[in-house]
């Protein structure tokens, strides 16, 4: 929650107590969701300036590291094909295969996850974003 979200609703009441004219205070709140969005957008544009900036950069490894990232998450979301099969053929070797699977993923770091989101949200929305814009395709 940004600061100016924070004070969206104080500053509203105010608003209300001090301006009599309804018209006037509607046109004092409107300018106070202008300037909270633009604050916002701003944030949001430095954001995906600093995501561009990777995805355009000559380095291969820079450029294609959060692709690649998702890549290996579809590999592993798609292994489900094929322990299903085995689940139908050896129950027994699925379970096991299930236990250390689940076991691992349990050992791997919370911010590794979260790392993975932030990723793969930043580089959906700087794709889309490049898309709307023209510059991909």
């Amino acid at each position: 929650m940004s600061i100016i979200e924070g004070m969206l609703g104080p500053i509203a009441g105010i608003i209300d107590k001090i301006i009599p004219d309804p018209k006037a205070r509607d046109a004092a709140k409107l300018q106070l969701i202008k300037l909270q969005g633009s604050q916002d957008m701003e944030i949001l544009r430095t954001q995906l300036s600093a995501i561009l900036a990777e995805a355009q950069s000559a380095d291969p490894w820079t450029s294609r590291a959060r692709p690649s990232f998702s890549y290996v998450m579809y590999a592993m979301l798609l292994w489900a094909i094929p322990m299903g099969l085995i689940a139908a053929l050896r129950p027994e070797a699925a379970a096991n295969i299930a236990a250390g699977m689940n076991a691992y993923l349990n050992g791997l770091p919370e911010p590794l996850y979260a790392l993975f989101g932030t990723g793969y949200v930043g580089y959906t929305v700087a794709r889309q974003w490049g898309i709307s814009r023209g510059i991909e395709k």
